[in-house]
């Protein structure tokens, strides 16, 4: 018999704590993320959860019906917003900005967590999952790059007819090519030398 897991020991010495609402819920979302980014989708059960969150099953069974639904919800809840648009007074300052912010996102937790779902399960299951990166992440992205190329090119620094969705969407599928396909690590993602060859390249006059 395989050793009961060290989160599920714990949970079962001390026993359920008493939270509700919001930090009841809190505590499962972390306790998802960890487990998708230790497990992975495929091995997490809503019973480890709720071990590893020290509350009853039931509790999430009355939230959630199934991981998929809980996983989305965690995803939803814990990925970064963009904020807004950068204004550190120049065009390449306010784009390493956003992309110094996307890389933090895609490394966060919650981005491991995407990760880690994404990995593992084909096209259409993971369509859903997709769909919260792209509204979370990725079109968020987008928007801010478009704000900050539209302020470049009312000032000078851009050309007005570089700013298109093709060219806001360079960045982004650039990190998501190199994550995907290059087991991208944050040393290969730096926003200084993607906004200096990359971007700045296309859009300057």
């Amino acid at each position: 018999m395989s050793a009961e897991p060290e989160a599920t020991r714990g949970a079962a010495e001390t026993g359920p704590l008493r939270r509700r609402g919001e930090v009841l819920e809190s505590a499962i979302f972390a306790a998802t993320l960890q487990q998708l980014v230790t497990d992975g989708y495929a091995r997490l059960t809503m019973e480890g959860v709720a071990a590893a969150a020290q509350t009853g099953k039931a509790a999430l069974y009355r939230r959630w019906s199934s991981k998929e639904e809980l996983v989305m919800d965690a995803l939803r809840a814990s990925l970064p917003p963009a904020g807004p648009a950068p204004d550190t007074g120049g065009l390449r300052g306010d784009l390493v900005e956003v992309v110094t912010r996307l890389r933090a996102a895609m490394f966060s937790e919650s981005g491991a967590a995407v990760r880690a779902v994404m990995s593992e399960l084909d096209h259409e299951r993971a369509h859903a999952f997709l769909e919260i990166v792209l509204a979370r992440v990725v079109e968020p992205t987008t928007r801010l790059i478009a704000e900050v190329l539209a302020r470049g090119a009312a000032r000078g620094e851009v050309r007005p007819a570089a700013v298109t969705p093709l060219v806001t969407d360079v960045v982004p599928a650039l990190m998501l090519y190199r994550i995907k396909m290059c087991g991208g690590a944050p040393v290969r993602l730096e926003p200084e030398a993607i906004v200096d060859e990359v971007l700045l390249p296309i859009v300057r006059p």
